[in-house]
């Protein structure tokens, strides 16, 4: 699975697995199979209750607003997922692996005709190919992404992160945490991040600080992030 590191404002570096492009499609298909069955469900309906010509706006309106705002509503609603994205689990982030605000689920999904509608997806694939960040034109102009929240296969898979050769540790006592336990700490982490909760932050910079007995200068996000990478530092070698 592709990833991409970012760095916050904080100097905090996050890995994000970027949602692959067979994952993607197939969500596509699940929404497309989902607004099919409710076009078959309306059309069945309206058929029974057979109204009049002049009733022709409502039953459009009805049956073609839903279809229009699909992905705008669900993903704006449900925590950037669709249907199709909760099946594949997949979700739209921003780059900067916090929760997209309305402005960036509009502009990616106004861009969407453009990337989807009119290109058949074509153009929204050979941009998700060429980007390397899964970004389709809406995602790079609202600054989004996709990722993929399916858990690796090994513990040392979803706890290791990037580290430079010159790399420099800060905090030798981070061994005194097993594998699980920095899992914890990592989702909490990313968890808390994404939902902009720096309450939890604090809080879990605390508990870490107390638990290594040491003293910590920055930023909580820093602190933290800095933690997870001594971690995979030390058990890496």
């Amino acid at each position: 699975m592709d990833n991409f590191q970012i760095e916050t404002a904080q100097n905090v570096n996050i890995v994000q697995n970027v949602a692959g492009v067979g994952d993607r499609i197939l969500a596509y298909l699940v929404d497309i199979i989902i607004l099919g069955i409710y076009v078959i469900i309306m059309v069945i309906l309206f058929s029974w209750l057979d109204m009049s010509d002049e009733y022709n706006f409502i039953v459009g309106m009805t049956i073609g607003l839903p279809l229009f705002l699909y992905h705008l509503l669900f993903e704006m609603f449900w925590n950037g997922q669709s249907p199709g994205k909760y099946v594949m689990k997949l979700r739209v982030v921003k780059v900067d692996g916090s929760k997209p605000a309305f402005s960036n689920y509009l502009i990616r999904w106004l861009l969407r005709i453009i990337d989807v509608s009119l290109t058949s997806g074509a153009l929204a694939l050979v941009t998700i190919l060429l980007n390397g960040k899964g970004q389709r034109l809406g995602d790079i102009a609202a600054t989004t992404t996709v990722i993929s929240e399916k858990p690796s296969v090994f513990l040392s898979q979803t706890l290791l992160v990037e580290i430079p050769e010159d790399y420099q540790p800060v905090y030798p006592q981070v061994t005194v945490f097993t594998d699980n336990e920095m899992q914890t700490i990592k989702s909490v982490y990313n968890e808390a991040k994404y939902n902009g909760n720096h309450n939890v932050i604090l809080k879990l910079a605390a508990r870490i600080s107390a638990v290594m007995e040491v003293n910590y200068e920055g930023t909580p996000f820093a602190f933290v992030n800095k933690v997870i990478q001594d971690y995979n530092y030390y058990t890496q070698q």
